[in-house]
C-alpha cells in the first residue's frame, strides 16, 4: 500500500533556525528573537504577520531549541475548557520536573485574535506566574484584537511577507531536497508567475508548485514557466479581508494618496480594493469625505463631482462603476487642497461645548411675540441688503467671543479671493490687526 505523504508545505517545514527562511530582522545573527532562542530565556510573545510567513514554524523551533514541552490550541476550535485543561496539564508536567533545568512548557495558540475576552482572560494567571510561556499567532493587529492585560504580558514580534529572495530560496530548496520533487526531472524556465501567485506566502508558493507538478505529465521532463503556472492556477485571489488588517491598511493608503496629491497611487490602491471585491459605494463615500475634508474651499466643485460619483456608482454598479470612481479619485488627487472648513468646524465645536450659555446678542434674536418685542428682541438689527455692498458691521458672535476666529483661509487661489473679501468686511478678524481668537 502506497504511503500517503503530507502536502509539500508540511514536508518542507523547517525544523531548525538554520533551515528557517525569512524574518531576518527577528532571527538573523544578533537579532532579538534569535538571542532569546539561543540563550534559552524565552518569554511570552505574540507573532503578528500575514499568512504563510512562518509563525507556527517559528513557535515550534522555539520550543524545540529550548527543550520545552509544546502544547497547541487553535482559537477556531478551542474554548475556555480546553484552555484550562492545557494549563492544568502544563502545571502538572512542570511540577513533575521541578528542580531540573527544564523550563515552563510552551503553549502555542494559532489565530489568537479569534479568542473571546473570557478565553484570553483564562490565560492571564498562567502567563503571569510562569506556568506556561504563551506564543500567540495572529494575522490581525493585536492592539485591537488582544486584551490589553494579556498584551502587556507579551512582546509583539511583527513578521513580514517573504521577499523575492526568500521565495526563490524556498523554491530551490523544495526542488532539491523534497522527497518527491527531487526525484523528478523539473526545469524551471520562468518563476515570475509562481512568485506573483504566492503573494509573499511560503505556504501558497509551495502549494502552487505542488499543484503545477501534479498537473504535469511526469513521464518526461516537467517544464515550469509562466504559462503553465497560469493555466494550472487560473486566478490569484487577492489577500484582502473586509474586516481584517489589510482592509484598513489599503483604505488608509488610498485616503493618504488622494490627500497627498498622488493620482497614480490613489488609482492603484483603489484598484486593489475593487479587485478584491470591496463595495464600490464604500469607496464613493470615502471620496465624498475627502472632497469636503481635504479639498474643501480650495475647489468647491470637488464636492459636486464626488456626490455625482456616489449617485452614479449607486445607479450603475460594477463593473462600469470603476470608471467614475477612477475619474473622481484622479480629480480629487490632482485638485488644490484645503482643510480650512474641517479645522473651522472642529474649533467651533470645541468652543461651543464650553460656551453653551453664551447669550445671543439681543439685536440678533427673533421677536415673534409682542412681549419679546417689548423686551428689545431684534432692536438695533441692521438688514445687510439695505447698506452699501450688502454689508453692515454688526457683531454677530456672543459678546464674550467677540473677535474669535474659527475660519482661517488657506493659501490657495479660491480662498485668497475669499480672504480679500473677508478682510474688507472684517478687518478685526482678517485684517492686518486681526485677533487670533481666544
Amino acid at each position: 500500500m502506497n504511503e500517503v505523504l503530507p502536502p509539500l508545505p508540511e514536508r518542507m517545514r523547517p525544523r531548525t533556525l538554520d533551515q528557517y527562511v525569512g524574518q531576518r530582522h527577528l532571527v538573523g545573527p544578533g537579532c532579538v528573537l534569535r538571542n532569546q532562542i539561543e540563550s534559552g530565556k524565552v518569554g511570552s510573545f505574540i507573532l503578528w504577520g500575514p499568512p504563510g510567513t512562518g509563525k507556527t514554524t517559528l513557535a515550534r523551533i522555539v520550543a524545540s531549541s529550548a527543550g520545552r514541552d509544546f502544547y497547541t490550541l487553535s482559537a477556531t476550535c478551542s474554548g475556555v475548557k480546553e484552555v484550562r485543561e492545557v494549563i492544568e496539564r502544563a502545571r502538572q508536567d512542570r511540577e513533575s520536573v521541578f528542580g531540573t533545568q527544564k523550563g515552563a512548557p510552551i503553549l502555542f495558540i494559532d489565530e489568537i485574535h479569534r479568542f473571546s475576552k473570557n478565553q484570553q482572560d483564562a490565560l492571564l494567571g498562567a502567563v503571569e506566574n510562569g506556568t506556561i510561556v504563551l506564543i500567540g499567532a495572529t494575522t490581525e493587529n493585536p492592539s485591537f484584537e488582544v486584551n490589553s492585560a494579556l498584551l502587556s504580558r507579551c512582546q509583539v514580534f511583527v513578521l513580514k511577507s517573504l521577499d523575492v529572495e526568500d521565495l526563490e530560496a524556498l523554491l530551490e530548496r523544495a526542488l532539491k531536497n523534497d522527497v518527491i520533487l527531487s526525484r523528478l526531472d523539473i526545469v524551471v524556465k520562468e518563476k515570475q508567475a509562481l512568485l506573483r501567485y504566492s503573494g509573499g506566502d511560503a505556504r501558497k508558493l509551495l502549494g502552487s508548485l505542488e499543484a503545477v507538478v501534479d498537473s504535469a505529465d511526469r513521464s518526461g521532463q516537467i517544464v515550469i514557466d509562466n504559462a503553465s503556472v497560469t493555466a494550472c492556477l487560473q486566478e490569484n485571489p487577492a489577500r484582502y479581508d473586509k474586516d481584517g488588517e489589510m482592509h484598513y491598511d489599503i483604505i488608509s493608503a488610498f485616503i493618504k494618496s488622494v490627500r497627498g496629491s498622488d493620482p497614480n497611487a490613489a488609482v492603484y490602491y483603489m484598484a486593489r480594493m475593487l479587485d478584491a471585491g470591496e463595495d464600490p459605494l464604500f469607496i464613493a463615500r470615502r471620496l465624498c469625505i475627502l472632497a469636503s475634508e481635504d479639498i474643501g474651499l480650495a475647489n468647491p466643485n470637488a464636492m459636486l463631482l464626488a456626490n455625482a460619483c456616489f449617485l452614479t456608482v449607486e445607479r450603475i454598479g460594477m463593473p462600469e462603476a470603476r470608471i467614475p470612481l477612477s475619474e473622481t479619485a484622479i480629480y480629487l488627487a490632482s485638485s488644490a487642497k484645503s482643510n480650512s472648513a474641517y479645522l473651522a468646524i472642529d474649533k467651533a465645536l470645541e468652543v461651543a461645548r464650553k460656551t453653551q450659555d453664551a447669550p445671543v446678542p439681543l439685536y440678533l434674536r427673533n421677536a415673534p411675540t409682542k412681549l419679546l418685542d417689548e423686551l428689545g428682541y431684534g432692536d438695533g438689527y441692521k438688514y445687510a441688503h439695505d447698506y452699501p455692498g450688502h454689508f453692515t458691521d454688526l457683531e454677530f458672535l456672543p459678546e464674550q467671543l467677540s473677535g474669535t476666529v474659527f475660519y482661517e483661509p488657506a493659501d490657495n487661489r479660491h480662498e485668497s479671493t475669499l480672504k480679500a473679501y473677508l478682510s474688507a468686511c472684517w478687518p478685526k478678524y482678517y485684517g492686518t490687526e486681526k485677533s487670533k481668537g481666544k
